[in-house]
């Protein structure tokens, strides 16, 4: 039972991955294709960590596992914001030339 569990979670994280790809390719816009990465980033790979903590019968594997969600989670909202005030202090006006296209 606990083997078809951790085998959802680790397809589910699959599956948001694939989405978060076709986001990164059907979105025109920089910030748009970062919002679509920044979730399947966040939300696959913890689904895929919590499939394989489920998997996992060490409590330190599963510990360390654990970390490795927890530093995303902490570093990966700080790296897209910094790239996403790059991305908006260099383009500023991509609206007006979008518009006027």
């Amino acid at each position: 039972m606990r083997e078809v569990i951790g085998a959802i979670f680790i397809v589910a994280g699959l599956i948001v991955f694939l989405i978060s790809i076709i986001g990164i390719f059907r979105f025109k816009y920089v910030l748009n294709r970062m919002h679509a990465v920044a979730l399947g980033d966040t939300m696959g790979l913890g689904l895929i960590v919590i499939g394989l903590i489920i998997l996992g019968v060490d409590f330190f594997a599963g510990a360390k596992l654990f970390l490795i969600i927890l530093f995303f989670w902490m570093s990966g909202p700080i790296a897209t914001h910094s790239i996403a005030k790059v991305e908006v202090l260099t383009n500023k006006n991509y609206e007006e030339r979008v518009r006027d296209k």
